[in-house]
């Protein structure tokens, strides 16, 4: 049987572990440690030195027991040297009765309180040491027992579990700013604003999200890294200088890896301690560095955790940066083709058009001609000018239009990309004939019976394929060809009702047929082109 001074310190151990796992942020699980165990085995005072895991020295030191002004009139916190340091070197339970009898001991800075007994012990994280628990000062000048190592020992090993759940939790909140600010970057650079304002909008978002102090993006320049932009303390990087591609920055292009890198190795000149040299790559190669920084006396990166992050981050933004590319490169392209078109019509119609209303008019003015034959060569010549006048009032028309704004092939292809999502593939589309020439009382009809199409295809139909297709003739004729499961009875009679319906108002018709062996779907809906219905 336990005694009951040992059935009260055993109490007492279950609700610190309790209370020491119960918080999921960092800094409050490193508080709750310090504190909870200088009350387990009445310590006048306690620390926490959190070690660096790349150096292994000390890069936090949390205290209890300590006043702010004595924290302050003592100084910098110890960096791992005296009997500190015999547990970071030799990371087991040390137990002294005088810490100054200790040969490893270097003695207390000026202003720090005296402290005589000490008891540390290693906290480990997933077998690798996380920091030390140092407690000093037993109340009542008693030295620390072997049962009080017990009961620390015990407390190290629930911190470690509390300390590895905040450190996940921590980090996938990390990870999901990350991706945050990576997806408000894609959308920045793949709408409407202006390219030098997403980049910028991309280094404030990197910088936020790794609290860094300096966020740079350099781009690929005829010779080196151009410097896009700069945010933070920019130190001797100025937007529109060019690097030279050479070094780390040369490492990290060439071995498409970010690096990570100290004082002295990269950005000693502006003022950093650290920085992260991330490559902004895509399948055609680096397009450019993400550079973060943090400045000599700032809190460094956390972990390497921190730098693949990072790296992911960067890739996004040069995947924006290419897709962005590639979509203004397919407006101009539309636009020439869209010149081409019309060149053609005005070579085609216009030109065509009136050359033979000179020629006519020339012919006239050779012959003798009965008045009624020139009047009417006169009346046919207006009506061709007419018509040559709406043909150039319909292209400069369409030199201004744009997508959305009446230009029905636009928003046709807006329809059938819309559909991408909810089928899982972009369907097939093509149009045979003048899309102008579709009457407007048309156009909404037509519309509304595309998208009701392939709403019905994407919800009952689970195809592989789609082929839309629209002929403009004597007719407008739409039709939508899935490859699915074909018709199910009333699973989607209320839309082919409301597409039927459609076409009786426009004069026409809708036709729905099952395809070969009951599988797929035709949706064939056809009205005439001179429909003046509503």
């Amino acid at each position: 049987m336990t005694s009951e001074p040992e059935e009260s310190r055993l109490r007492a151990l279950l609700d610190a572990v309790v209370a020491v796992t119960a918080d999921l942020d960092l800094s409050a699980v490193l508080d709750k440690i310090v504190s909870t165990a200088c009350e387990l085995v009445s310590a006048r005072y306690g620390a926490l030195g959190v070690l660096a895991r790349r150096s292994g020295v000390v890069a936090e030191f949390v205290t209890y027991g300590v006043t702010e002004a004595e924290r302050s009139a003592i100084g910098a916190f110890p960096t791992g040297h005296g009997v500190l340091g015999v547990l970071i070197d030799e990371p087991r339970p040390l137990r002294l009765e005088e810490i100054s009898s200790h040969p490893m001991s270097v003695g207390f800075p000026p202003h720090h309180p005296p402290m005589h007994s000490f008891l540390g012990v290693p906290i480990r994280v997933q077998g690798t040491v996380f920091g030390n628990l140092y407690l000093a000062e037993k109340a009542g000048g008693a030295n620390f027992t072997a049962a009080d190592e017990e009961v620390v020992v015990a407390l190290a090993a629930a911190a470690g579990i509390a300390i590895e759940k905040a450190e996940l939790y921590e980090a996938s909140g990390r990870r999901a700013r990350w991706l945050a600010g990576a997806a408000e970057i894609t959308n920045a650079l793949l709408s409407e604003t202006p390219r030098p304002e997403a980049l910028r909008l991309l280094a404030v978002r990197a910088r936020e999200v790794a609290d860094a102090d300096l966020a740079a993006i350099m781009l690929a320049g005829e010779e080196g890294m151009v410097v896009e932009v700069v945010d933070g303390a920019s130190g001797s990087l100025v937007e529109g200088d060019e690097v030279p591609l050479s070094g780390l920055l040369a490492e990290v292009v060439a071995g498409r890896d970010a690096i990570l890198v100290s004082d002295g190795d990269w950005g000693a000149d502006l003022g950093l301690a650290e920085t992260v040299l991330a490559p902004m790559q895509s399948a055609a190669g680096v397009v450019g560095v993400l550079v973060l920084g943090r400045l000599r006396g700032a809190e460094k990166f956390g972990d390497y955790q921190e730098v693949v992050m990072a790296a992911g981050f960067a890739e996004q933004a040069a995947l924006a940066l290419e897709l962005a590319r590639a979509q203004s490169d397919r407006a101009r392209l539309a636009v020439y083709e869209d010149r081409d078109r019309i060149a053609r019509d005005l070579h085609d119609v216009v030109v065509q058009r009136l050359f033979a209303v000179g020629l006519s008019l020339r012919t006239m003015s050779r012959r003798t001609l009965p008045e009624e034959e020139q009047l009417r060569r006169i009346d046919q010549a207006v009506d061709d000018l007419d018509a040559t006048v709406k043909e150039l009032r319909r292209s400069i028309f369409q030199l201004h239009k744009r997508p959305g704004e009446g230009d029905l092939k636009a928003d046709l292809e807006g329809v059938v990309a819309a559909a991408r999502s909810p089928l899982g593939f972009m369907p097939e589309f093509r149009v045979e004939g003048e899309v102008a020439s579709v009457p407007d009382p048309v156009v909404p009809h037509l519309l509304a019976v595309l998208r009701e199409a392939l709403s019905n295809t994407a919800r009952h139909a689970d195809a592989s394929e789609v082929d839309v297709r629209l002929v403009i003739g004597d007719d407008v004729v739409l039709t939508v060809v899935d490859d699915g499961r074909g018709l199910d009875g009333a699973g989607r009679r209320g839309g082919l009702d409301n597409m039927s319906r459609r076409a009786e108002v426009l004069d026409g018709h809708c036709v729905v047929e099952a395809g070969v062996h009951g599988r797929g779907t035709s949706v064939t809906w056809r009205v005439p082109s001179t429909s003046g219905g509503t």
